[in-house]
């Protein structure tokens, strides 16, 4: 695959002065055919899907229908009935905490190193409706502890209702296991959610080998439009699901005093949907399907082995992980407690045009619990960066570490 080539499908990467662009973890740059297609909408067919017949409501009703199925594709789902629209990842994992049915007592299990997404939604429950949310400690190097999983499922016993892990961690990009995690996980009658925020846009993920029931993920890290996420869920888990979006399309019909619930996966899209976001998911999808996601994933560790080995003997700093960046994605993550995370940032941007994320990325449990009150920096690579660009970090950064030491 030639990605220097794909530069040129961005319109932010096209300019002789483009920036090194690495907060792709965060979110991803978009190529002209995500552009064009949020354009078109506004100029040519601004209409609603769903429920308008006019020519425009007809179109929009369309083209929403066949993103859905590109998605149905892509995830190797079993329908497109399966696919909800949602805002973000962060909307899909709270559509499925919040949407179960939960008795006091009932267990759910994730990882220390979950993004708030998948932590904070299960914290509230256990706030409010008394379940317990259990964390399963990761080895060491942040890996995880498959050993350590095994007795946490063990340990609850029947009270197991619930395993919800990050396929990939947007701390560090160590990934975990999931078909192993799936099959503990169903053995003792529970459910698998997964957090494919990090996956889905870096490496072929199919819902049907994973053996998994629910799958979050972001269109906005995936070459797609911010405010566009969506769920995949197992039908009949779905038609069992209390949607926590109701209203508009979400029934069939109400009365003044009675509901009747519309099927999957309307229940859950309840408002006026972000059509134009829908319509430019499909060429997001359209653009991705066209790729070999294992030459992605494969370009991407290439581009973190670069930043690894550029800056693994600066003086007091550590990368968050193990150091074989082959184990780590495209995610290089560097703790630096003595040094300013946030001035870094900023000077890498000023000085070079490179752009990364400073903070705790919505981890803060993580941070507190090990003391690292800075957070990291963090660098993060996608398809259309470069040997150049990883390279350019890492001699700006090894500068900036020297200026501030």
């Amino acid at each position: 695959m030639d990605f220097k080539k794909m530069r040129q499908d961005f319109p932010t990467l096209r300019p002789d002065d483009a920036p090194a662009y690495l907060d792709n973890a965060c979110v991803t740059l978009k190529p002209d055919s995500v552009v064009e297609a949020i354009h078109d909408y506004y100029t040519k067919t601004p209409g609603c899907g769903g429920r308008s017949v006019h020519r425009y409501g007809s179109k929009i009703s369309q083209s929403t229908s066949q993103t859905r199925t590109k998605l149905q594709k892509f995830l190797n789902a079993e329908s497109a009935k399966e696919i909800v629209f949602t805002r973000n990842a962060t909307h899909s994992l709270n559509q499925v905490a919040h949407g179960m049915q939960w008795s006091k007592g009932d267990i759910v299990l994730t990882t220390d190193r979950e993004h708030n997404s998948n932590l904070v939604p299960w914290l509230q429950l256990e706030q409010e409706r008394g379940i317990d949310h259990r964390v399963v400690e990761s080895n060491p190097d942040n890996t995880f502890n498959l050993e350590a999983f095994e007795q946490a499922c063990a340990d609850a016993g029947s009270k197991l209702k619930m395993v919800s892990m990050s396929q990939v961690g947007n701390l560090d990009g160590i990934k975990i296991p999931v078909k192993k995690i799936a099959r503990i996980a169903h053995d003792h009658g529970a459910l698998i959610c997964v957090d494919g925020a990090q996956s889905t846009p870096h490496m072929n993920v199919d819902v049907q080998d994973l053996d998994i029931d629910f799958l979050a993920f972001s269109i906005h890290k995936m070459c797609g439009p911010s405010g566009m996420g969506g769920l995949w869920g197992r039908y009949d888990l779905l038609e069992n699901l209390r949607t926590i979006q109701s209203g508009g399309q979400t029934v069939k019909t109400s009365t003044y005093d009675s509901i009747e619930w519309a099927n999957p996966p309307n229940r859950f899209e309840g408002g006026l949907g972000n059509f134009s976001g829908m319509i430019a998911t499909g060429a997001a999808i359209d653009y991705l399907s066209k790729l070999d996601m294992d030459a992605v994933h494969q370009h991407e560790i290439r581009l973190n082995s670069i930043m690894t080995d550029g800056i693994k003997d600066l003086p007091g700093i550590e990368i968050i992980g193990p150091l074989d960046a082959n184990k780590r994605g495209g995610i290089c993550s560097i703790l630096m407690d003595e040094l300013p995370a946030h001035d870094i940032a900023l000077l890498l941007d000023e000085a070079a045009g490179v752009m990364v994320r400073s903070g705790q990325h919505c981890v803060h449990s993580w941070f507190n619990s090990k003391g690292h009150a800075n957070g990291s920096l963090r660098a993060s690579a996608y398809l259309y960066n470069t040997e150049d660009e990883a390279r350019l970090f890492a001699e700006t950064f090894s500068e900036a570490v020297h200026a501030f030491s």
